[in-house]
This record gives structure tokens, sequence and C-alpha cells, in this order.
């Protein structure tokens, strides 16, 4: 699949759920990969860290398989090299993480989207070749092993104007908030806890989803 089919695919989703084990509540990753998928989640981002390459390889592979019959994107985090080697559509890469144009070199067809927090992290993302920008963490979030201060709804009015390409909203976003995100423009939101570590990760993502609709 080459980019141009992949954004339109990535422009026509809504949830984005982000996908670690060690947030399922004591689930398989698996399992609640099935059910968010189950509630027609079609974004998804298969997040791992400190796996041997190995592992890391056989558990995206499974997500990738998954995703696959679901017919749903699958971003890999950090992991250019991963993301090739499974045929993910995309990878998601951080402030310290392979640089944008590098990972479009050797991934012309991947979805290559990056976190910024700032305006100017923003712009030079999108400069560089990003497919799309994360904006965050809006609201406070422990789902970062570094934590960084929440940047506020605000920096989404700030970076929002300037971008030609899509951009998603990340970091503490819940139920009770989510409708705030959405009223500043943002089509595409991601979540980790607010679906993963719920009793019904479908139920969870199902509302979700439905109050982006609203």
């Amino acid at each position: 699949m080459d980019h141009a089919t992949r954004m339109a695919r990535f422009e026509a989703s809504d949830l984005y759920v982000v996908i670690t084990e060690s947030f399922c509540a004591g689930r398989p990753a698996l399992d609640v990969l099935d059910a968010v998928l189950d509630a027609g989640v079609s974004l998804i981002q298969f997040r791992e860290k400190g796996l041997e390459d190995r592992d890391l390889y056989a558990r995206a592979r499974a997500f990738r398989e998954r995703t696959t019959r679901a017919g749903a994107l699958l971003i890999v985090d950090d992991r250019v090299d991963v993301a090739l080697a499974v045929e993910a559509d995309g990878v998601h890469l951080g402030q310290t993480d392979l640089p944008i144009n590098a990972a479009r070199r050797v991934g012309p067809e991947l979805i290559l989207g990056a976190s910024t927090h700032n305006v100017d992290e923003g712009l030079a993302a999108q400069a560089a070749g990003a497919s799309y920008i994360n904006i965050g963490p809006i609201f406070a979030t422990q789902t970062k092993e570094a934590p960084t201060d929440a940047v506020g709804l605000g920096m989404i009015d700030a970076i929002a104007p300037h971008l030609k390409v899509p951009f998603t909203c990340m970091g503490g976003i819940k139920a009770h908030n989510i409708g705030q995100v959405t009223a500043r423009g943002a089509r595409h939101v991601a979540v980790v806890t607010a679906v993963t570590a719920a009793t019904d990760a479908k139920a969870a993502a199902a509302e979700l989803r439905a109050a982006m609709r609203r």
C-alpha cells in the first residue's frame, strides 16, 4: 500500500488506540486489541519498550495479522526497522528517535507520525516530512516513562493553524474531557488507558468514538 492510500485511510479514522501490555489491566495486549477492533477502531499503535528484538518482532507481527484481518492501520512506536519488518502501515517517532527525514528515506511509503510539544517542534516535523503531527500531552498523563508537563488545550490552538498535515492529540484524554479536544478541531484523538485499562475495552472504545461524533 502506498503512502497516499494509507493517509486516506488515516483521514477516515477517528479514535487512535495505543496499546501497551503493561497498561492493559493484567490482560494480554492481543485480547485488548481484539476488543478494540471489535469496536470498529481502525487506527492502532503497537507500543512496547524494553523488549528484546525477537520478542518485539513477534508481538508486532501478531498485531499486524489481526489489524490486517480487521482492515485497520497499524503504527509501530519508535522502531522503523520493526515497522518495515512486519509490513506495518507506519511508525510514530519521538523527539529523540530517528529523524523524520531519515525515516522517510528508508520507508518512503510509511505513515510517519511525530510527537511534538510546541509550535517549533510541530513545524520542524512537518518540514521534515511527517505524515501527521501529534500534539501533547494535552492533559497530565502517567503513561510516559519520562513525564512531560501537560501542554494544555491552548497548544492545539497554537499549532493546528500552521499545519498542512493531519494532527492527533494525546495525553490524559478520557470520556469526560474528549469533547474539549474535539471542540478545538481534533479529528483524530489518541488514547491509552481510557480504553486499554477499562473493564470493558470494547465498550470504552465505542463510547469514545460516539463522543467524537457528537
